[in-house]
């Protein structure tokens, strides 16, 4: 049930605005000033609280500042009898969600508060996908080739500076994207990524920078690109060793000028993009056999950071192990299964050539084809080797 505050020193105006909140099935607590207001806040979650700003002790807009620290994720809805347009938006240039004036309308009221509610429940849905999108690009494992790569991380991520991941398919190199944009100062900002293998040579200008409307035959509206959605934040450019040569040359202008132009149109577009890139390609060899260009090269490659090969980092295999369990038994609403130390130890000999991704996929099958503890034979059975 969603629990409203309100903070008003007008006793019958909180016993209506009670009566109707309740009606309307909300739990709502009050309280008659705003000092109390705020220990009630900090002790107690609410949702939504209705605000009034003339009141003594502490005026609405002081305790809707303290608020902001205390209770960051409830939606203020302030409330005044002396209100007028200098103070709504002053209220709202302080966090408010919204301002209505007392004695305020029954329905404007109720669809201000259920917005606000949406808004809440949309702000908490944020941060929780935020949390778990951060938990599954989280990179498990002590050893000393996966030490150095999270040492580069911690390095590069706070800077503006352009890198590039290498390492082959399945070892992570997404994971390594995601981290470095998590801990930028660009991490509120979109992180959007494009795979470059997977669009069609004849479509990557329009992915990666749009076009305008009737630019060409299916070109039936205007559409904006990958480097316009990422403005403030991360574009990744995954697998850009296979990108057209004729993308490369319009992607090298972006990074030289942080301007695109759309396909089709003539305005210059002005964008602020952190560029991440990912390959598991030789780039020196496909530069030597003329699929890439080596300017371009130069300028992602600012930081290079090299993903190892799961067989390169084998004593990680267990750690990983543990974590897919977990991940797998959240995904099928059950308990986690465990696996014995003979097979942990098969499975840590065995030749990973799709690396964690493999992995991964084979921990799945033995999930679905074991009893609740996976053994070595079952391992043998089902790893697929």
């Amino acid at each position: 049930m969603p629990r409203i505050l309100i903070i008003d020193d007008e006793k019958a105006i909180r016993n209506t605005l009670k009566e109707i909140l309740e009606y309307e099935n909300y739990q709502v607590d009050q309280a008659e000033d705003g000092p109390t207001g705020l220990d009630m806040l900090i002790r107690d979650k609410y949702d939504v609280v209705l605000c009034d700003i003339k009141m003594p002790k502490m005026d609405g807009i002081e305790v809707l500042e303290r608020a902001r620290i205390v209770a960051p994720d409830a939606a203020f809805i302030m409330v005044s009898a002396h209100g007028n347009v200098e103070m709504a938006v002053e209220a709202t240039k302080k966090g408010a969600y919204d301002f209505l004036q007392k004695p305020p309308d029954l329905n404007r009221l109720l669809v201000t508060v259920r917005n606000a509610l949406d808004r809440t429940k949309l702000v908490t849905e944020t941060k929780t996908l935020k949390k778990k999108i951060a938990k599954s690009s989280e990179m498990v494992g002590n050893s000393a080739a996966l030490g150095a790569v999270r040492k580069a991380i911690e390095k590069v991520a706070p800077t503006d500076a352009r890198v590039l991941i290498t390492g082959p398919n399945g070892a992570g190199k997404e994971m390594v994207a995601r981290q470095l944009h998590e801990l930028s100062n660009r991490n509120n900002g979109p992180i959007i990524e494009v795979n470059c293998a997977a669009i069609p040579s004849e479509l990557i200008e329009s992915e990666l920078f749009g076009h305008e409307k009737g630019s060409f035959t299916s070109a039936v509206k205007q559409r904006i690109g990958k480097f316009e959605q990422a403005d403030g934040g991360t574009l990744f450019l995954d697998e850009i060793g296979d990108m057209s040569l004729s993308a490369q040359a319009k992607v090298l202008r972006a990074l030289q000028e942080n301007k695109i132009t759309r396909v089709g149109g003539e305005k210059e577009i002005s964008v602020n993009v952190r560029v991440l890139a990912a390959t598991n390609k030789d780039l020196m060899q496909e530069i030597a056999d003329k699929n890439f260009r080596e300017d371009l090269y130069h300028r992602l490659s600012v930081i290079l950071i090299q993903v190892p090969a799961l067989n390169d980092r084998r004593e990680d295999i267990p750690a990983l192990i543990e974590k897919f369990l977990q991940d797998i038994a959240n995904d099928y609403g059950n308990k986690p299964k465990s696996i014995d130390a003979a097979a942990l130890k098969y499975l840590q000999s065995l030749d990973w050539r799709g690396n964690i991704r493999e992995l991964r996929n084979v921990v799945e099958r033995l999930v679905i084809m074991s009893d609740a503890t996976i053994t070595e034979s079952d391992a043998k059975a089902f790893a697929g080797k």
